[in-house]
């Protein structure tokens, strides 16, 4: 299995990181390294997250990290 960033979220990042430096630099970066790092644990555990009924027929599910969610797809 393997982890796939869309363009969109690598967008989405660099943007959380832009709006959250101004005020802290240094809890910016935690918040983005702690966003960056949680799909290592859904490689092992894909369907740990919430699925969103909403999508279906696709297979996406969400994780909470910290005050953030993270969508993902199971393909």
């Amino acid at each position: 299995m393997a982890f796939k960033w869309t363009s969109k979220a690598l967008s989405d990042l660099a943007r959380l990181y832009e709006f959250l430096e101004s005020v802290n630099r240094a809890a910016a970066a935690r918040t983005v390294q702690s966003l960056a790092a949680a799909p290592t644990n859904l490689l092992e555990n894909p369907r740990i997250g919430e699925r969103l009924e909403e999508f279906d027929p696709r297979e996406v599910h969400r994780i909470l990290v910290g005050h953030y969610e993270l969508r993902y797809e199971i393909q």
